[in-house]
């Protein structure tokens, strides 16, 4: 039996992902990415992981970068995610953030926030899966609550929430 890739999109649409930005600063400005594919990888050292496509033009420049900033979304930002997701635009137009401490600018409204520097990175068909060394991460004050801005956005079925 053949699989193909229209099929295997189907059956991993199944599978709710939450949504993060991954952004940094470079020489030309910033630049960032809406991503799907984010997590803890160990906390002895403390790293995170994400994923991105080696075909992308925001991606070989954040390799460079000396701090990676995620910023964790929250449910209200699926505007933000679609503006990152766009190519050929300014991503950064109209959007608050503030630098972390590494330098890597963390969106507003966020639930919440990590940095690091970049450990490694591999290849693996059409994306890169790349470790980052954490070196600051916190819960956004506001989403300390438990309020409606303090679920994350959510991806499911090729859209941002879940079916009521």
């Amino acid at each position: 039996m053949s699989l193909n890739i229209s099929e295997f999109k189907q059956v991993v649409s199944n599978f709710a992902t939450g949504v993060v930005v991954i952004t940094a600063t470079t020489p030309d400005g910033p630049v960032g990415f809406t991503c799907q594919t984010f997590g803890s990888l160990s906390l002895e050292p403390l790293l995170a992981y994400f994923t991105a496509q080696t075909g992308g033009s925001s991606w070989p420049r954040i390799k460079g970068a000396e701090s990676i900033g995620i910023s964790i979304l929250s449910q209200g930002q699926e505007q933000l995610a679609v503006q990152f997701a766009a190519s050929g635009i300014d991503k950064f137009s109209g959007v608050g953030c503030n630098a972390g401490p590494g330098g890597a600018p963390l969106l507003d409204g966020a639930l919440a926030h990590v940095e690091g520097t970049l450990q490694s990175v591999t290849t693996h068909g059409d994306h890169e899966i790349a470790v980052l060394e954490v070196t600051y991460a916190t819960i956004n004050k506001v989403n300390k609550v438990n309020t409606s801005e303090s679920k994350p956005l959510l991806y499911f079925h090729g859209t941002f929430g879940l079916p009521a």
